[in-house]
């Protein structure tokens, strides 16, 4: 009688085709040692967050164009953010649940295709109502695709390089940001504000030919196949919630609604505060966006080296208090300092991101192979849900306070991501297995 050997323990040695002696040193190593399976699916889970990025900010860019052609308030546009972020945790438990049970690829192009398909259906709106259901739909991919993606690299590197890693999945997000904000630019420029913002959300179809490509190109790592296999427990909500990871699930729950409160808070009302606070034309917000972007991608390169070396924790409670800080500094520049409003937008970037590098591992990490998918999925999208409430706050605090004023609030995020660390474990060289 045959019988089937259990998985093997998915470690740095053992990643599908990766070559046990490839050379990890130096600035790329950690891409090398991906090995070329692993290579294909970090290039299909950059695509995928870039992608996701783009199609979320259609809508923040176009903030001011919708408010005027709907007649809408702050609160009303403030409530297009909270209704995709709270959808966004149903999309992302559900996707953590598929990726667990039929694969982390499988579940990633769900998503992919879900987000797009909305967001170009946001641009057919006729009615407010409408815009916000779309919306709130689109979020349904969104929230899937960062938690799935991630757990797929993250299954593939090995635990000496799995920050920088997860840091480097992270850095797309500003690179769909900054392709956001250049056909933003663009489109603003040349088409009238009640057209432009109908082919912003229409461009929200590139993503379909990022799903042709993974379904050729792009395989889940055999070890997590093996474990998927083989392993009766799978995508159970359950689970994450027994005495063993309870604990683990609260608290990270707690983690990923201050980042995210504070981080949505500044990535929903940065432009409105540009244009209307101080100003800007469009061609100028997009300028000074620039900076704000650039220091985003440096910031996500720089926190995956650092939760490497710092570990994950520490990572994290530096850049707390830093984006805190900055988030105070920017929403206090005082009128007509322009050009110290223009150089602060760099380090808010850089902190604001470099704090969500240690997330796809550490999260990664918190969770066994089983239900890492849940347990990802769930943590990070339901605190992205709560972290919701800060933009909607912002939105109707911004009609007495000013939308610079009500900003300090985000920092209130921070704190309550740095408290949740406490219990929380350090997983730094930490094996998936």
């Amino acid at each position: 009688m045959s019988t089937t050997p259990p998985p093997k323990a998915l470690t740095g040695d053992t990643r599908g085709e990766a070559d046990q002696h490839t050379d990890d040193t130096g600035p790329l190593g950690w891409l090398r040692a991906l090995g070329p399976r692993g290579r294909r699916a970090f290039a299909g889970a950059f695509g995928g967050y870039a992608l996701d990025s783009y199609d979320y900010f259609t809508l923040p860019l176009s903030m001011v164009a919708l408010s005027a052609y709907f007649g809408l308030d702050s609160g009303q546009t403030g409530l297009f953010t909270t209704v995709t972020l709270v959808v966004s945790a149903i999309g992302g438990a559900l996707a953590g649940v598929l990726a667990d049970r039929v694969g982390r690829v499988k579940a990633l192009m769900i998503t992919v295709i879900t987000y797009a398909v909305f967001t170009v259906a946001c641009g057919f709106a006729p009615t407010y109502e409408t815009l916000l259901v779309f919306r709130a739909l689109q979020g349904l991919g969104f929230g899937g695709e960062w938690a799935v993606g991630a757990i797929l690299v993250a299954e593939y590197s090995s635990a000496r390089h799995r920050g920088r890693t997860l840091g480097a999945v992270q850095s797309s997000w500003a690179v769909g940001w900054a392709l956001a904000a250049i056909v933003y630019t663009l489109v603003f420029s040349v088409l009238d504000d009640d057209l432009a913002w109908r082919v912003m959300f229409w461009t929200g179809a590139l993503p379909a030919l990022l799903v042709v490509w993974m379904r050729r190109r792009v395989h889940d790592a055999p070890q997590a196949v093996a474990v998927r296999e083989h392993n009766p427990v799978k995508g159970s909500f359950t689970a994450i919630f027994k005495p063993g990871l309870l604990r683990t699930t609260l608290f990270a729950v707690l983690l990923s609604t201050g980042v995210q409160g504070g981080y949505y808070t500044l990535a929903t009302w940065v432009p409105t505060y540009l244009k209307t606070e101080r100003d800007l034309s469009v061609v100028g917000t997009g300028g000074y966006l620039a900076f704000l972007i650039s220091g985003a991608f440096i910031g996500y390169l720089t926190g995956g080296h650092l939760t490497d070396r710092l570990g994950r924790r520490r990572n994290i409670w530096l850049f707390a208090l830093l984006s805190a800080v900055c988030i105070l500094a920017y929403a206090n520049i005082p009128s007509g300092a322009d050009s110290l409003l223009l150089v602060l937008g760099f380090p808010l970037g850089f902190c604001m991101s470099a704090i969500f590098s240690g997330f796809g591992s550490f999260l990664s990490e918190l969770y066994p192979t089983a239900v890492r998918g849940t347990g990802q999925g769930f943590t990070y999208n339901t605190g992205r849900a709560v972290g919701a409430v800060f933009p909607t706050t912002v939105g109707f605090l911004a009609d007495s306070w000013g939308v610079g004023g009500a900003l300090v609030f985000g920092a209130v995020g921070y704190g309550i991501a740095a408290l949740a660390l406490l219990g929380l474990p350090e997983t730094r060289g930490k094996e998936l297995t």
